[in-house]
């Protein structure tokens, strides 16, 4: 009778178990060094200050991210296993790749969204291209002819490039490269004229003067750079694209743990000084719960599905 009881009573203690219990891995489907990378490694101290358990980063970086999402999302579903998920594997990937891997509605459960940045579009100075407007007039002057760059096919800088071309109905010479830092560096050197990039990645480059801002890539101008138009007000309306970085943890993780990552992460991104050092690095924070990410993200996936269908995009 004892023994009964007690294979009984087992299982209700282990779910009873206050969350965590053990160490948080947050898995980076990226290389480090990217925004990808910096947000977990900022907030990573603080959760495990206010959580009492060690929270580690691991890079798993490959084919755009989706070798480190298919691995969480197979993995440990007791919330211990966290996913660094950015736009492109929860909204963008599964439209560009014919196998992913992994499926996002189905496979993942949204945590938070913690942060987001438009992109911009810049011109390398030498190029006589001051405006949104410039850009499209050269493009209808000599159709195919105008390159932009990007950080290879079907990232936000390729999208924003394709998006530009329906919307204001013009050819243009897409130049991919294998990353976007490649891809800036040869626009920095002029050996391409354009690219819409991450807001973050460009702005040091903007302030210098080795770069100059066409136009932003948001409804309205972001507050380190005012003077910057954005494309919506240059005569593109509702023009709007960016990144946006969230985490995931694996679909049948329990809400409960679910609830207490959110609380977490959303505790430690309003820290004073994690706001002070993504204002820097152009971000904005965001700090939703997982029901307003679940439903951003099902709103945005179904945008990225049009977009890439209609610019045919492929990333396999």
């Amino acid at each position: 009778m004892r023994v009964a009881l007690f294979l009984f009573l087992f299982p209700l203690s282990v779910l009873a178990q206050p969350f965590p219990t053990r160490a948080i891995t947050i898995v980076v489907p990226f290389p480090p060094g990217s925004s990808s990378d910096l947000i977990p490694r900022a907030l990573a101290p603080l959760m495990s200050q206010s959580m009492g358990v060690p929270v580690v980063v691991e890079n798993r970086p490959g084919a755009g991210g989706n070798v480190g999402a298919a691995l969480v999302a197979r993995g440990d579903a007791s919330g211990h296993q966290v996913l660094m998920a950015p736009s492109a594997i929860l909204a963008t990937n599964q439209w560009l790749y014919k196998e992913a891997g992994y499926e996002p509605q189905k496979d993942l459960t949204p945590v938070i969204n913690a942060a987001a940045t438009p992109n911009m579009w810049v011109a390398h100075p030498d190029t006589a291209v001051k405006t949104i407007g410039d850009v499209i007039a050269r493009a209808k002057e000599k159709p195919g002819a105008l390159a932009f760059a990007s950080g290879g096919n079907g990232t936000s800088s390729h999208l924003c490039g394709e998006l530009l071309k329906t919307t204001a109905k013009v050819d243009m010479l897409h130049v991919p490269y294998k990353g976007p830092a490649p891809a800036l560096q040869d626009v920095l050197s002029g050996r391409v004229p354009l690219m819409c990039d991450n807001f973050s990645n460009v702005i040091a480059h903007v302030r210098s003067g080795r770069l100059r801002g066409v136009a932003l890539t948001a409804m309205k101008r972001h507050p380190q750079a005012p003077d910057l138009p954005t494309a919506d007000e240059s005569g593109l309306p509702g023009f709007e694209i960016g990144v946006w970085y969230g985490f995931a943890v694996p679909a049948a993780t329990p809400k409960p743990a679910v609830q207490k990552l959110n609380a977490e992460l959303a505790k430690a991104l309003r820290d004073p000084k994690i706001a002070e050092r993504f204002e820097q690095l152009g971000l904005a924070v965001v700090a939703d719960s997982p029901e307003e990410f679940a439903r951003f993200v099902a709103a945005e996936s179904g945008r990225m599905r049009r977009l890439v269908e209609v610019s045919g995009a492929r990333a396999d």
